[in-house]
């Protein structure tokens, strides 16, 4: 599956300006370059202690990238209508083992990428002032343009927080919840929480070792 090193490259590679946009989009475009321009400083700086340590990468990660996604929310679309029908406990390990597995992913795709170079796209008024998209293109060392799109919500709290990210069509909380839905239908929800948990646990002994 391509779509988080493709994520992770969009991210790292996002240092040029971006195009005039209106004001509700300064914000969620600002988060993006932000964290693309401190993950790209740190990568080029640490690489080689970040590939020898994985937890100091995955500190990297929560810090400069998670913060800014909403794992809550987007565990919830994960789960689509097995969320309505879960206790709060299980949506809580859920939305935990979710968060793991985001990490530890990111992870894998920021150790093998390499640089490239991404264009944020204009504005055409998607959405609205709750929910909008970034639009941009990540431009590969072949000269390929990939589509990658940021789709953002604001929180209760007033805070734009990336929730999807869509790559050439190919949204990536969709094409998890069609994993998630058909392994839940197949056994249930605590039999699929319990798998995340254990890979998040097999990542932590791999990287101890």
């Amino acid at each position: 599956m391509r779509l988080f090193p493709l994520i992770a490259a969009s991210l790292l590679a996002l240092v040029g300006a971006a195009a005039p946009v209106a004001a509700v989009e300064a914000e969620p475009i600002a988060i993006v370059e932000q964290i693309a321009q401190r993950l790209g400083e740190t990568m080029d700086a640490r690489r080689e202690e970040l590939s020898r340590d994985r937890n100091a990468l995955n500190a990297v990660i929560d810090d400069v990238v998670l913060r800014s996604f909403d794992t809550e929310y987007a565990a919830l679309l994960v789960m689509g209508r097995y969320a309505r029908e879960a206790t709060p406990a299980q949506r809580e390990r859920f939305t935990r083992a979710f968060y793991d597995s985001l990490v530890n992913r990111y992870g894998e795709a920021l150790l093998q990428y390499t640089r490239g170079s991404v264009v944020v796209l204009p504005f055409r008024g998607e959405l609205n002032d709750r929910r909008t998209t970034v639009r941009t293109q990540v431009v590969t060392g072949d000269g390929t343009r990939i589509p990658v799109d940021y789709a953002f919500r604001k929180t209760r709290s007033g805070e734009w927080k990336v929730f999807d990210v869509v790559i050439e069509g190919i949204s990536y909380v969709t094409n998890y919840r069609n994993q998630v839905v058909a392994e839940i239908q197949k056994t249930d929800i605590d039999a699929v929480i319990e798998r995340l948990e254990q890979q998040g646990l097999s990542a932590i002994d791999a990287n101890a070792g």
